[in-house]
């Protein structure tokens, strides 16, 4: 798979060839969904909490007497029915809304989203941009002459504070590590911009095998 590949100036500086394990793979519409619903629900904090009638305040004594008040026996004013009593089935904060999913699953489904991407032309190159101190304006004017419609998640290598503070206060602009992209960021940003080295850093992380120990 090929792709524009643009200088630091946002010139067209030719191709950038993307490993085709990664960047041509047929579209799974029901593994990315699988995978993009697991990432939410990982990523999903229990807030809502309520206590059961254990755990109310009150309740020591009986709310009236046993009989002779032509009422339903009461036990304790913490019962679910009472007022201010517990709440039956409600939601608690010790709530585990985490999915599990099979590794090569995963990474299926984000080589599927990619592929997607660079089919729709959403996919482009950057050969280096190379910043001592941060400059929003400098890298603003950069994405204005890129083929961007929307916005953009820039992939990088490694970490670079000063790209990343330059790109930090852009609404539609985000950085991400090679490492660390995912799902949910590609189905949030339109365009990818990917530099690169971070290629090789994509190559590097979700294709190369680790090697098996020797048995002595």
């Amino acid at each position: 798979m090929k792709v524009a590949l643009y200088s630091q100036k946002g010139e067209e500086k030719g191709t950038l060839d993307l490993p085709k394990e990664i960047f041509e793979l047929p579209f799974n519409k029901d593994l990315v969904h699988q995978a993009l619903v697991r990432q939410l629900a990982n990523s999903r904090i229990a807030i809502a909490h309520t206590k059961t009638k254990g755990e109310v305040r009150g309740g020591g004594a009986k709310p009236f007497k046993q009989k002779g008040t032509g009422r339903a026996r009461q036990g304790s004013t913490r019962s679910p029915h009472m007022r201010s009593g517990g709440v039956t089935f409600g939601p608690r904060n010790d709530r585990n809304f985490s999915k599990d999913m099979p590794k090569k699953q995963r990474r299926k489904a984000l080589f599927c989203a990619l592929s997607e991407k660079a089919r729709n032309k959403q996919v482009i190159g950057l050969e280096e941009y190379k910043v001592e101190t941060p400059n929003t304006k400098a890298f603003s004017e950069l994405l204005k002459k890129l083929p961007i419609k929307k916005d953009v998640l820039v992939v990088i290598s490694e970490k670079n504070l000063s790209l990343q503070k330059s790109i930090s206060n852009l609404s539609k602009a985000k950085t991400i590590l090679a490492a660390y992209i995912n799902i949910q960021d590609l189905q949030k940003y339109d365009t990818v911009l990917i530099l690169k080295d971070a290629v090789e850093k994509l190559k590097e992380t979700f294709l190369q095998k680790t090697a098996k120990p020797t048995e002595e």
